[in-house]
């Protein structure tokens, strides 16, 4: 199921109505208790804030979070010394201008 439904189904409920029939459920249903519908709500933004975690993770470089190699940090370092500026460096390491600029600032390169 996709997170998309799941929201959709988990807010039915909490609003107190069948996803399936769009029928409100009964007076004496359990959908319709205070608790049950606190817990749905509390489930529907826990749905809606993994949803904006995944795609701000989409949204980041792919290299974003994993280990430097020595390699790359040559690489980093001598980009910069030859005029690179951090946007044109985040984007040939595949990481963010914040991830790029703590590196410069780790060897000395940057001011923290």
């Amino acid at each position: 199921m996709l997170a998309a439904e799941a929201l959709a189904i988990v807010r039915s409920l909490a609003n107190g109505i069948d996803p399936e029939t769009g029928e409100v459920f009964p007076a004496d249903s359990v959908y319709q208790r205070a608790q049950s519908v606190r817990a749905m709500y509390a489930a529907a933004e826990a749905l809606e804030r993994n949803a904006r975690v995944e795609q701000r993770r989409r949204e980041l470089p792919a290299k974003t979070g994993e280990p430097w190699s020595e390699d790359e940090d040559r690489k980093l370092l001598a980009g910069f010394d030859a005029g690179r500026g951090l946007p044109e460096l985040a984007t040939a390491h595949e990481r963010t201008q914040t991830g790029v600029r703590a590196r410069l600032v780790k060897y000395g390169r940057l001011a923290a």
